[in-house]
């Protein structure tokens, strides 16, 4: 089952890299070019907005009741994944010790998804299990847990360091937060209130996404972001509710030292 945990954040880490990819050509694509960017803290908003889709008329059906448990590979139901965290939390004192990203007692939540199956040894399908990966900011660790949902226990636990998964949205709002209070989100505020006409109050006005910072894809990194792969570092995108992209690719928060640093 350690096995399964390492491979397991192995795909985590490989699923990030994609989701750097798969940003990267998304923001090539939406946002504008820096070239004439004003001052060397601005951000940019894009001088479109985005048409949002329509939806097709039609009657829309509630979705069905489901059980508390699910079968085979199904998705883990909302009852198995409260269970199983409930679970991961109360073993090894992993609630009172890990810290999350607001400082607060408890490690930070990544994921929660249905383990690969394994077929025991009479080929007959092995027992439900549920993998939950978190972020403890106490010791900048990566801590995946694999509870068996039959009998709810905790079957393997891994720790690893200098690992990065993608980021979770309570992150990106925190890493957004703290760009907003710094002296480089001057821009991203100032940027805000040419689209909207109103002040920036903080991550709830903004749609977000982002991804972890790679400090090996620079030739020259920032002094002030050298721990970052040690540390927990992210790149947020930010974007005007129903409204522009606001470029903040060359800004980079340190969730761990609670620092902003720039790129580029």
């Amino acid at each position: 089952m350690g096995t399964l945990v390492r491979r397991h954040l192995g795909k985590v880490v490989a699923g990030g890299a994609l989701a750097v990819a798969a940003t990267a050509a998304m923001l090539a694509v939406t946002l504008p070019d820096q070239a004439g960017a004003e001052g060397s803290d601005r951000s940019t908003a894009a001088g479109s907005t985005r048409q949002d889709a329509v939806a097709p008329e039609g009657r829309v059906e509630a979705a069905p009741d489901e059980g508390s448990e699910g079968v085979g590979s199904d998705p883990l139901t909302d009852a198995e994944t409260a269970r199983a965290e409930k679970i991961a939390l109360n073993s090894n004192g992993l609630r009172s010790s890990a810290r999350d990203v607001d400082g607060d007692r408890g490690p930070q939540r990544l994921s929660t998804n249905l383990a690969e199956n394994e077929l025991g040894a009479t080929g007959d399908a092995a027992a439900r299990r549920a993998e939950i990966v978190y972020y403890d900011y106490k010791k900048d660790a990566v801590i995946a847990k694999t509870v068996n949902l039959e009998t709810g226990k905790v079957e393997s636990s891994n720790t690893a360091h200098n690992v990065q998964p993608p980021p979770s949205l309570a992150e990106l709002s925190e890493a957004a937060r703290l760009l907003i209070a710094d002296e480089h989100g001057k821009g991203l505020k100032e940027d805000y209130k040419k689209a909207t006409g109103k002040k920036l109050n903080g991550p709830g006005d903004l749609d977000l996404s982002g991804f972890v910072f790679r400090k090996e894809t620079l030739a020259d990194v920032p002094s002030d972001l050298k721990e970052c792969g040690k540390h927990r570092c992210l790149q947020v995108v930010a974007k005007v509710k129903s409204g522009p992209w606001i470029d903040t690719r060359a800004f980079v928060v340190d969730l761990s030292a609670r620092h902003v640093g720039r790129v580029g």
